[in-house]
């Protein structure tokens, strides 16, 4: 793996002047391969060390990540160079999903910090679940990575009646709703989820690595498996690297709409 250091004049060798395609254009494609390669992911080479590794003119280059800046590859600011950009993750709405599996299918590696896993109890969330405000609940809070960037800040309470096998769990790289499937015998099946943007904190920030003025989705879901509410969950995910969409038909098909939260708590 080439993490961005010297180029050597052999790349050249990739760029065919006989191509009827624009050397600009065969550069961006070879880019675009190491790239995917997960090659240049500390530092990017600059315009004056790609010219000299392919043989061509800087104005080349500059057409070259012209295209890539535009396909949302890599990101050219004046003084600071080029570096790639993280992996986007676009989501369908409409389906319960885990964002372990979402990940992975997406190419990227998932893995998860994990800070707190216990018995706890919390009034506001038992209420959620249909429970007496003391019922005991499993507490599972995560750092979710994606290629060791942080993603969300996961945090997940299961009715401890149904989930105290989750406390000898290791969920460095596991999903939740398959380690339920598979150590408590339930599954969610279906839910409802919220999705509003918010401001993270300056503590937030710091758990997600992202500057000032980045925003992020709050996320919050109701699972139930056969009816039977199984899971309250809380994730902030950073807006930069995480997108949703939905698929819609006329009059007649899915309808999204803005509406009062009826899951966060009321005031008064």
């Amino acid at each position: 793996m080439n993490d961005g250091g010297p180029l050597g004049r052999a790349e050249a060798s990739a760029l065919r002047r006989d191509n009827p395609m624009p050397l600009w254009a065969q550069l961006a494609g070879e880019l675009r391969r190491r790239i995917d390669s997960r090659e240049f992911m500390i530092t990017f080479p600059t315009e004056l060390e790609l010219s000299a590794a392919y043989g061509v003119s800087r104005h080349t280059v500059r057409e070259a990540l012209r295209k890539l800046r535009s396909d949302g590859l890599v990101d050219s600011r004046r003084g600071r160079g080029s570096r790639v950009l993280s992996p986007q993750f676009h989501q369908p709405l409409g389906a319960l999903y885990s964002l372990f599996r979402f990940v992975e299918e997406h190419g990227a590696q998932q893995r998860s910090q994990v800070r707190l896993l216990q018995q706890t109890s919390n009034a506001l969330v038992a209420a959620r679940l249909g429970l007496a405000a003391a019922a005991p609940l499993i507490y599972l809070e995560r750092l979710r990575l994606a290629d060791d960037e942080p993603l969300a800040v996961d945090r997940a309470w299961v009715p401890a009646n149904l989930g105290w096998p989750l406390l000898q769990a290791d969920f460095s790289h596991a999903s939740l709703y398959d380690t339920m499937a598979e150590i408590c015998g339930i599954r969610p099946d279906s839910g409802r989820e919220e999705i509003r943007a918010v401001v993270p904190t300056a503590t937030e920030r710091a758990q997600l690595k992202v500057r000032a003025g980045t925003g992020a989705f709050q996320i919050e879901r109701l699972g139930y498996a056969q009816l039977v509410p199984v899971e309250w969950r809380s994730t902030l995910i950073r807006a930069d690297r995480y997108s949703f969409s939905v698929d819609w038909l006329g009059r007649s098909g899915l309808r999204m709409a803005a509406q009062e939260s009826t899951l966060a708590p009321k005031n008064g």
